[in-house]
């Protein structure tokens, strides 16, 4: 890659961090594609990135799609975890509406019944899955983002096909803070 075509790629992973709620106090502007910051309370995205509430890409993650997040409310959302301030984050690289397709299987390790999705579900159980959990997932193409309870509640679990090639085999592949494989609705992650 020329010095050129490494300019535009940084240039599409863009974040800004403030160290204190509405915009005020230090601020750090990134372009690089991931990195760790000392505390953050708001941010501005220029792209679409995953915050984690800990160093080293640890604890709960929130997604931070394009705008302004001028407290942690704004980023915490209806989720029922909330966070005051964010501590790493990575950008999200594989994110295309029209080209989105997951795999939910009743077992771990990829067995069992099957259910292929290409669009969002505010409810799986409403859609005509049986159980409130989802114990594996395998992400064909495309990212998304699950939740803990029914219309986009709750924990929040980032699926990535760029990421353990899109296979989640167990709960415990979700993310640090995954303490069950409890899933009941899910949406696709665009740029």
């Amino acid at each position: 890659m020329n010095q050129r075509e490494q300019m535009e790629q940084r240039g599409q992973w863009r974040i800004t961090v403030w160290e204190e709620e509405n915009f005020q106090g230090k601020r750090l502007c990134v372009c690089e594609l991931i990195f760790c910051f000392y505390q953050c309370l708001t941010s501005q995205m220029l792209s679409l990135w995953v915050g984690y509430e800990y160093p080293e890409y640890q604890g709960q993650q929130f997604i931070l799609e394009k705008g302004d997040y001028p407290c942690y409310q704004a980023w915490s959302g209806n989720s029922s975890y909330r966070t005051e301030h964010l501590l790493s984050f990575r950008p999200i690289k594989c994110a295309n509406h029209s080209d989105s397709k997951i795999t939910l299987y009743e077992c771990e390790d990829m067995m069992g019944r099957k259910f292929e999705m290409c669009d969002d579900y505010p409810s799986l159980q409403a859609m005509g899955w049986c159980s409130k959990e989802v114990p594996s997932i395998k992400v064909n193409s495309g990212a998304w983002v699950g939740y803990q309870f029914p219309g986009y509640r709750g924990y929040q679990y980032i699926y990535e096909r760029d990421r353990r090639q899109g296979e989640y085999r167990k709960y415990n592949d979700f993310g640090t803070q995954a303490h069950s494989n409890q899933i009941q609705s899910i949406r696709r992650i665009q740029h």
